[in-house]
């Protein structure tokens, strides 16, 4: 089992650190400060110098060849293992704005995923070029306000064909990525059978026009702690008798169970190895912090369990990049069911390890680390979101302890 740093890869990491912390961390302040700014006050809406760093940015890593890293196993990138792209995602985890620069961020990749692996040629034509050209945006719209979405089979999201085209009725929220305007697609999950197709055979997935749909209505961005998460933003979207093609449903009828397996394993391994980005950026501006900071005489390394605490968090940061990897590596094997509770393993303990680290970090810098003046209060948002994201604990908990005990109940049973 190869978990460490290929040759291959390794120049790419260098040049993706060397991007993020010379050229795409000095400006994030500048581009986050900007949000609001646009004519009329719209938070969802970009200023020119929010444009002029964030293309250029991305102009930059697409000369360089830094560009679309997630393509793993393909022939349209570098065709990287999920274990070397799992390295990348940690360097870009260090910034927020990393992922899009390098076209690599949620969730665009997962939606690109699905269109690669499952879209015909002609939703490929339409949809997949914009996407990884980075011209254009996507957002994944399965979770519903009325009902425990962490049990997908209760998406009741109406889909029906009527004549030569499926009629959309209901409410998604946190639809992340939808607030953002460069956003022109959605993947939806819908009910489309019934009752008589099982219980994972209900459910179909669908690419939506964004821009183009009558019936489409923005309710609400959602906020995460009081804060909308402009230009990104997670909306509350309603569909009133949208109407859509036909030929927009993805793979088939009553195979969304099977499109999502197929999209979340990658992309929660690309979130878990971000967040270990999230937790190294957090456990050096704790560490910096506690050297260059006095009280009581002493500096603040040097009082009560700092130290301590610097090494306990150390050394969770190493155990939960080597579980990742380990995940991702079980994901290169190309056996799903088998890495299943290892992605499960990861999407519990990488937020758990980076939350605590960035709340260390944050005890550290005292009120500063709750404010603005550093990434600390935004990281920890997100890392706290992020346990609810793709599955929250309790669900991934309940994989790990079946799959453990499955072992028991055979033995039991052969016994």
């Amino acid at each position: 089992m190869d978990l460490g740093v290929s040759e291959r890869v390794k120049p790419l990491i260098d040049q993706v650190r060397a991007m993020v912390r010379d050229e795409i961390m000095p400006l994030e302040d500048e581009y986050h400060h900007e949000v609001g700014k646009a004519p009329g006050g719209d938070r969802f809406a970009f200023t020119d110098r929010q444009n002029e760093i964030r293309e250029g940015l991305k102009a930059k890593a697409r000369e360089r060849g830094l560009w679309n890293f997630w393509l793993t196993d393909s022939d349209r990138g570098y065709g990287l293992s999920t274990v070397e792209y799992a390295h990348l995602a940690e360097e870009m985890g260090w910034s927020f704005l990393a992922p899009e620069v390098f076209n690599c961020s949620a969730p665009d990749t997962g939606n690109m995923e699905v269109i690669e692996r499952y879209g015909t040629p002609a939703q490929k034509e339409k949809w997949l070029g914009g996407l990884l050209e980075g011209k254009i945006r996507s957002a994944y719209l399965m979770t519903e306000p009325d009902v425990a979405s962490s049990d997908a089979t209760n998406i009741s999201f109406s889909a029906v064909l009527e004549g030569d085209g499926w009629v959309l009725n209901g409410e998604k929220y946190w639809a992340s990525g939808a607030g953002d305007p460069r956003c022109e697609v959605y993947v939806l999950m819908a009910k489309t059978e019934g009752e008589e197709a099982g219980r994972h055979g209900q459910h179909s997935q669908f690419l939506v026009d964004a821009k183009n749909t009558d019936g489409i209505e923005i309710l609400r961005p959602m906020t995460v702690f009081g804060h909308d998460d402009a230009p990104h933003g997670h909306m509350h979207i309603r569909f009133t008798n949208a109407r859509i093609p036909a030929d927009s449903i993805i793979l088939g009828r009553g195979r969304g169970f099977e499109i999502s397996q197929g999209r979340l394993g990658p992309g929660r391994i690309h979130h878990c190895m971000r967040a270990i980005g999230q937790a190294e950026r957090a456990l050096e501006l704790l560490c910096r912090r506690s050297v260059t900071r006095e009280a009581f005489g002493r500096p603040l390394a040097k009082l009560g369990a700092n130290v301590d605490i610097i090494a306990e968090r150390r050394m969770a940061i190493e155990q939960a990049r080597l579980l990742c990897l380990k995940a991702a590596w079980m994901m290169d094997q190309g056996d799903p069911r088998a890495a299943a509770p290892w992605i499960s393993q990861i999407k519990v303990i990488a937020p758990r390890v980076a939350l605590d680290t960035v709340d260390e970090a944050m005890q550290m810098h005292g009120g500063t680390g709750v404010s603005q003046d550093t990434p600390l209060a935004g990281m920890w948002a997100g890392l706290r979101t992020l346990r609810f994201a793709d599955g929250p604990d309790a669900v991934h908990r309940m994989v790990i302890g079946r799959k453990e005990l499955k072992r028991y109940v055979n033995e039991a049973l052969e016994g």
